[in-house]
């Protein structure tokens, strides 16, 4: 362990080592790299019990702390969270290899040859709270784009992540690749998030994961470029043409199916027309499931609906609190994301084609969805194995941010003694 008494010193030495296994991995070949992920698969299966031991401190921690139950769902781990890991580590090996992948070739009339072809970043700093599975999904898709990565998880789950992150050291080293490749930041002190937000020499880009201080910290004090997003206020519209069971299913799913994530549905709009039909519909059945729904003047005289306040558009609960209100068409629905929303993940209900096409054509948000639930808002079900974070940004990376897109490329131009005029 590592003197803890000098911060600066600490996240030195890691980003030295970070940088020095950057460059080995650059190089790596796909199958070194497919072997570490499976080992580190493999160990995590493997030390479950002590992965849940671990983890049963840190809700003993997190409890201790006063975290909310939206918060203390994301900490906890169970056989079938840890299958969850395990089954991602597995995807993201399955994959192909980006690097290496030619983007474009073409010839010029020159006589040269060029080619783009995708690089790693090199070391990739991810910044998170709560999530212990972080670990695992953040270190998988480092190590398969050839990056290196320092994690620095949180707090709360300190021990849960430590226990994880030696499962993918284990992987590195019986895949003689160096296990400084994947660093996890020995202190839940938090001057070393500071001083990661300030390592230009060894960090290439920061990615925060977490609530809304935290994002808003590292985007505020970073000298470091970030793939972030601020909040995940997310909108699901229920248009005229909507499907009532399709609608009731979808927001019920948007909603509850967790909380705490940032995919799940904040704010509910209902066109004028279905209000007395589907809208009752869908907001009794939210009441049902235990969801406050909180209305606009039209909503509230629906029994059970609490009056919203200005404060509730715009607002991420991560809690069973949903804002609603009524509006006239698609284009009311589009102005009001456009004024509270946060470009994350918005949703338009409807069987009508041409409504479908103004939402998706208006709307800039990062994830756009038609009859779908928002908690699809995610790398693993985009097909990515998992995902480092979704990018709200328009900078680089966008959406679910999976291996491919902790890449950047380089030009590899050919010649055969080719002079310029």
């Amino acid at each position: 362990m590592k003197d803890m008494d000098n911060i600066a010193d600490l996240m030195a030495d890691i980003g030295r080592r970070a940088t020095a296994a950057a460059a080995v991995l650059a190089s790596a070949s796909a199958e070194r790299k497919h072997a570490a992920l499976i080992g580190a698969a493999e160990q995590v299966w493997a030390q479950r019990d002590a992965i849940l031991e671990a983890n049963a401190k840190d809700l003993v921690y997190g409890r201790e702390k006063g975290l909310s139950d939206a918060m203390m769902d994301r900490l906890m781990l169970d056989e079938d969270r840890i299958q969850g890991m395990v089954d991602g580590l597995r995807s993201v090996a399955e994959q192909t290899d980006p690097v290496g992948e030619v983007l474009a070739d073409w010839d010029q009339p020159s006589g040269l040859n060029i080619k783009r072809v995708r690089t790693p970043l090199g070391v990739i700093g991810v910044i998170y709270e709560s999530r212990p599975n972080v670990t695992a999904d953040a270190g998988a898709l480092c190590l398969k784009a050839g990056n290196a990565v320092i994690l620095r998880g949180g707090s709360e789950g300190f021990h849960s992540s430590g226990a994880i992150h030696a499962c993918l050291q284990q992987g590195l080293r019986d895949a003689n690749l160096p296990e400084d490749a994947v660093q996890l930041v020995p202190t839940r002190d938090r001057a070393a998030v500071s001083e990661m937000l300030r390592m230009t020499d060894t960090i290439d880009v920061i990615v925060p994961r977490g609530g809304k201080g935290l994002v808003g910290l590292v985007q505020k004090e970073a000298r470091v470029p970030v793939f972030a997003h601020l909040e995940g206020i997310v909108h699901i519209y229920i248009d005229a043409a909507a499907d009532a069971e399709k609608a009731l299913n979808v927001v019920l799913n948007a909603k509850t199916r967790r909380t705490g994530i940032c995919g799940a549905a904040e704010c509910l709009l209902i066109h004028k027309d279905v209000v007395d039909q589907i809208g009752v519909s869908v907001i009794n059945g939210l009441l049902q499931a235990g969801v406050e729904v909180r209305g606009d003047d039209s909503l509230a005289q629906i029994p059970g609906v609490v009056p919203a306040t200005a404060g509730d558009w715009g607002c991420e609960y991560l809690d069973m609190i949903i804002a609603a209100r009524v509006v006239q068409d698609v284009d009311e629905a589009i102005d009001h994301i456009r004024t509270y929303g946060s470009n994350h993940t918005d949703c338009i209900l409807s069987e009508d084609a041409a409504a479908v096409e103004t939402f998706m054509n208006r709307l800039d948000s990062a994830i756009l969805m038609h009859n779908a639930s928002t908690q699809f808002a995610d790398g693993g079900e985009f097909g990515m194995g998992a995902e480092i974070g979704i990018a709200t940004g328009k900078m680089h990376a966008r959406g679910p941010v999976g291996a491919a897109q902790l890449t950047s490329f380089k030009y590899l131009v050919t010649g055969d003694g080719t002079l310029r005029p």
